[in-house]
């Protein structure tokens, strides 16, 4: 029922990319820049900005993009409302996932999923993205969701949710107001998640694609959550890379702030990873409702 340009630029919005909205909506690049433009010439409006080879949303992209998310939100509870009364639902589903997406993106999704399907117990539990994929190989847990980009052949991938990584620091920090250079982080004291964590390989690949050696970055600790990186952060003149969503409390309180790097950006998706095959019909409806 979500209109489908309105999806077509939810998803450009999401991925910021044209190229990975036509491979996750299997659509042609130009028929995703159509309806984009069909959009902006309904509304006379500029959704995007291009920086380079990025995209930015513009500020009236914002704004739809926040009305776009509500637009399906609602359609999808009219969806499971109805589906609710149709037919009953009942089960046990064990959900792993790694550790940034268990503690500040499913409780609220879990919480929404319980008021229509009182009958389907979830049970979650909680690793890094290698320990989750083990859990998956050995049939512990139904289904995962994970921040690594690292692939089996052992599972299917899906899109779940785009996030940003951030390099941030305590509010006060004496660098707060300045933008660095990717070079500046070799003279930076910096903090990372443990070893086999998905956002550690993530900030590796991506700093290696820039040229960073990582071994030579000064890394005075690693620390096994983003909660205990926090906090690290706020009595020390440490920067971390973390994901957005992890700081959002923090930097409206004006505790953390976000220190800018010219010419760099960390964006990525989060996956659910799937054993292969058909899924059952507990995995099918929660994905559905989880989009």
């Amino acid at each position: 029922m979500f209109d489908y340009r309105l999806k077509v630029f939810h998803t450009v919005a999401s991925r910021l990319s044209f190229t990975k909205a036509s491979e996750e909506l299997h659509i042609s690049q130009p028929a995703v820049t159509k309806h984009i433009k069909e959009i902006e010439s309904q509304l006379s409006i500029r959704l995007f900005d291009r920086k380079g080879t990025s995209i930015q949303l513009t500020q009236s992209g914002k704004v739809l993009y926040e009305y776009a998310e509500k637009i399906r939100s609602l359609y999808r509870d009219l969806e499971f409302e109805i589906s609710q009364m149709n037919q009953q639902h009942k089960g046990k589903l064990i959900i792993g996932a790694s550790t940034t997406v268990a503690q500040y993106i499913l409780p609220e999704i879990l919480a929404r999923f319980n008021t229509y399907y009182k009958d389907i117990k979830i049970e979650l539990l909680t690793g890094n993205t290698e320990a989750i994929s083990t859990l998956l190989k050995e049939e512990k847990i139904d289904l995962g969701i994970i921040e690594g980009e690292s692939q089996s052949s052992y599972f299917d991938y899906k899109p779940f949710k785009a996030d940003e990584i951030v390099l941030a620091a305590k509010a006060n920090h004496p660098l707060f107001n300045k933008t660095l250079s990717i070079k500046d982080l070799y003279d930076i004291p910096l903090v990372f998640r443990e070893q086999g964590s998905g956002t550690l390989e993530f900030i590796h690949n991506r700093l290696k694609e820039k040229g960073v050696n990582i071994q030579e970055l000064n890394t005075v600790i690693q620390l096994g959550s983003s909660e205990s990186i926090k906090n690290y952060l706020l009595y020390s003149d440490c920067m971390a890379f973390l994901s957005v969503s992890t700081i959002l409390n923090e930097l409206k309180s004006n505790r953390l702030t976000v220190i800018d790097i010219r010419n760099f950006s960390i964006e990525r998706n989060f996956h659910f990873i799937l054993p292969k095959g058909e899924q059952s019909e507990l995995i099918k409806l929660f994905l559905r409702f989880a989009e």
